[in-house]
């Protein structure tokens, strides 16, 4: 009996410091991993390898909130999907309560677009630390509460302000990188990450992301030192 008593106490344990672990990879804005710099917490993520074309990272799942537009204009869709999201944090929700802005914000593209005709963007909020167990559920019967699951994925990063045109010159560059090393990955749609509001005018930060599709294909470093995080880069990534 007492073996069992045991047994029960150190599984109880482990699945504690699972949920801990997994709670903790959103998390203060200060972690040296975080683009964040306007808002307390952001989504963390374990930083696989890096090189000067793109790196891997990990991110483990979390919720999110999420709405999608249809429109001509990738930039007029965002915008009313934002007003959208934003109406539901500061107390469009059954609980009337607001809630913390997070990091970043994510726009799913669709890789296939119609030409000349309207097409569906995704924009999702991170949920905060507080909320990813109890979200209070949207009044608006089209934004909708939802779990990315854990993923890597290849990221590019730039700086200014992503609108479209941008955006799409650089989830370009990102797949040419990854073409020329013969990396796999989800074709169906990638993300824009943007970590910055409209009122930050300087030092903006956004991403590019696609998904890895089974072992992820680190970057290639011309001249890695043996003491640099480059030369880690080149290592074989755990699956």
């Amino acid at each position: 009996m007492l073996f069992f008593s045991k047994m029960i106490c150190i599984v109880g344990a482990v699945v504690l410091l699972f949920s801990i672990t997994a709670d903790a990879r959103i998390g203060n804005s200060t972690e040296p991993t975080s683009y964040c710099t306007e808002t307390e917490e952001c989504l963390l993520f374990d930083l696989i390898c890096n090189g000067t074309e793109y790196e891997v990272r990990h991110y483990e799942a979390a919720k999110w909130v999420t709405t999608e537009e249809k429109s001509m204009f990738k930039d007029v869709a965002i915008m009313k999907a934002f007003k959208k999201l934003f109406n539901y944090i500061t107390g469009e929700n059954e609980a009337g309560v607001k809630i913390p802005m997070t990091a970043p914000v994510l726009i799913k593209v669709k890789e296939e677009m119609p030409f000349l005709e309207p097409a569906v963007y995704g924009l999702s909020f991170l949920l905060p630390s507080a909320y990813q167990d109890n979200a209070p559920k949207p009044t608006d019967s089209t934004v909708h509460l939802e779990e990315m699951t854990d993923m890597k994925v290849y990221v590019i990063s730039y700086g200014g302000w992503m609108v479209g045109p941008v955006s799409t010159i650089y989830a370009d560059l990102l797949k040419k990188a990854l073409d020329n090393v013969k990396a796999t990955y989800n074709t169906d749609y990638h993300y824009d990450a943007g970590y910055n509001s409209p009122m930050k005018l300087l030092n903006r930060h956004n991403e590019v992301w696609y998904v890895v599709s089974g072992a992820p294909v680190c970057p290639h470093v011309e001249h890695p030192s043996p003491s640099s995080p480059a030369h880690l880069s080149l290592q074989k990534p755990e699956d």
